[in-house]
Order: structure tokens, then sequence, then C-alpha cells
């Protein structure tokens, strides 16, 4: 028998066991596992995880690797974003997010805080991220070999105004994306500094991609949302939250129907990340009209339709094949 056949048996039989305390000992708390007897469904049988790493991963849709980018690759994508924010550079269909309430830039006098850049992939820079052997080689075990990078952003939390900003709604990842299947699809998110409740971690709610896609919508919050920030309209909010406090190249992989978020940034300082959601080149595209994606997809097409100048003929995956990028292996239907 090979030794991937012996790796899954073993697996199997720790998803075999009863229910038990499975602590995430990166995090800042515990979560639980209610194990029945199952098959792999979120991860691919791989020799890289181990069992209890994909124990880990069926049971609560995230995985955090410590130290897994070097502070050399960090420090560098930190120099190609100031660069960005001081418009050294100018980047072909990069989207540079401002914080509604923050009137203090971190780099430019004058200026709103750059508090996200979207869509990198035309800087070879930053893109150089989504690349990464390191990243790559976990990608891989939830994708398969054929790996699409779709999806980039460096996230630069502000400093709180007092309006509470900073923070983002719980949302599921899923609620911008018009390809399948769901299992997929991962997230690679890279702290780029130390991270904790004070600067505004993410917050994940562990199991949660077990369930369904559920409505989303802009928060009704006093003090403003930022564009594209929207939340679950319907969660439980007494269900079991995981902080994930990280230093800096720690890197978490969770599933796009995880619930997460992240509170506000307390501190005076930004807090920085970068990300990439990646999906495996089998994905396809799905038409979302009357479903609970139509809100999204009306507000995508009418953001691409005025920065690109286009038509209303362009459409919700056209947005996405667009700056979806191989990354590796084969770009077979997506």
């Amino acid at each position: 028998m090979s030794r991937a056949a012996d790796r899954l048996r073993l697996l199997i039989s720790h998803l075999d066991r009863p229910p038990a305390a499975v602590t995430a000992a990166p995090t800042s708390t515990q979560t639980v596992t209610h194990s029945d007897p199952q098959r792999l469904r979120y991860s691919l049988d791989a020799d890289l995880l181990t069992p209890e790493q994909h124990l880990f991963y069926e049971e609560n849709g995230f995985l955090l690797i410590k130290n897994l980018v070097s502070d050399d690759d960090i420090d560098r994508f930190r120099r190609e974003f100031e660069r960005i924010c001081r418009q050294e550079v100018k980047i072909p269909g990069l989207v540079v997010m401002r914080d509604v309430a923050i009137t203090k830039s971190e780099f430019v006098p004058d200026q709103k805080a750059v508090s996200k850049i979207q869509d990198f992939q035309e800087d070879p820079e930053l893109f150089r991220y989504c690349t990464l052997p390191e990243i790559l080689k976990y990608v891989e075990c939830f994708t398969g070999p054929n790996i699409m990078a779709m999806h980039t952003m460096l996230i630069n939390k502000p400093p709180d105004a007092g309006k509470k900003t900073s923070r983002h709604p719980m949302h599921q990842d899923l609620h911008y994306f018009p390809f399948r299947p769901a299992d997929r699809i991962v997230c690679a998110w890279t702290a780029m500094e130390k991270v904790n409740r004070q600067n505004g971690c993410l917050v994940v709610l562990p199991g949660t991609h077990k369930g369904t896609l559920k409505e989303h919508d802009y928060p009704e919050w006093e003090g403003g949302v930022n564009k594209m920030y929207h939340g679950v309209r319907d969660y439980d909010p007494q269900h079991l939250r995981v902080h994930l406090a990280m230093e800096k190249g720690d890197t978490v992989f969770f599933h796009p129907l995880l619930i997460h978020g992240s509170g506000m940034n307390q501190t005076k300082g930004f807090r920085k990340a970068i990300s990439c959601h990646y999906a495996s080149g089998d994905c396809y595209y799905i038409d979302v009209k009357g479903t609970t994606q139509e809100n999204i997809e009306e507000e995508v097409k009418g953001i691409a339709s005025k920065k690109y100048s286009l038509s209303d003929a362009i459409t919700f995956q056209d947005t996405w094949a667009f700056r979806g990028r191989l990354v590796q292996g084969e770009r077979i239907s997506i």
C-alpha cells in the first residue's frame, strides 16, 4: 500500500473517533470538533499535511501555519506598497481603496488613508506573493495541482478614527465569487507584522464552512462602512469565535464559506496583511442571477464599467476571468 493511502487510512481513523476538543495552538482560544465518520471533503489527500492538520481543517475550515513567509519577502512587499501609495508607480487594473473616515494618510500628506489595494496581478513584485512555493505547496492541498490566483489584496487596516470604520463585518468570501465548487477554493492570508486583537486581527467562526452561503449586504453602522464591505445578514452571534493572533510571516488558509471578519484597529499604527484567493483550474463559472449574490454582481459590474469605460455587456464572470492568473498546472475551465 502506498504511503499516501496509509496516511489517508490513519486520517479516517482520526475522523472516526468520538468528539473531542482540538486546540488551535497558534490561536487565542479553542475549537471543538463534532466528528462523525466521514471522508475528506474540504482538503485533498497530501503528504504535506499531517492527519491532525487535515482533521483540523475539515472540522474548523481554517489552518494556521507559523513563520511561512520570510521577513525579506514581506519587507519587499511593504516597500512596493509604499511606492504605490506615493504614486511612484502606476499599476494597470489596480484598485486603491480609502477609508471613509480616515483623513490622515500613512505616506502622503493631505490624502485619505489607503486601507486596501486589490487586483495587483499586474504588479510583478506584489504578485510574487501568489507564486511563492511555500504558499503554493499548501494551496495545492485544497485546490489540487491546477491553481489559479483569482483575487489579490494587501490590507492596510488604519487606526480607527472613532467611528469604527476600520472593522470589517463578518462575511463569507464566497459571496463575491461566481465560481464553484466552493471546496476547491482557498484563501492564503499572511500577516506582514504582529497581528492581535488590539490592531484588529482576523476573527473566525469555526465550523461555519460546513453551512451554506448566507445573504449579505452593507451593515447599518452608525459611522458608515467602506465600499464593498458586505456583511452576513444572519448568523449566530453566540457562535464560538477564534481570534487569530499572528506573528509576521504567519499564514492562515481558510475556506470561502468560513464566516470571518476583523475588529477595530485600536492602535496608532497601520496593520498590514497580504492575501490571495486561489481556485482550482478545474473550477467553473455560475450564473448568480436570482441568488443572494445578485447585489454584489450589480455593484461589481457598475464599478468595472466605470473604471474601464466598458458597456453594460460586461458580465460578473468577465470581471473575474480578466483578473485570474494561472500560477501552477493548467487552466482547464475557469
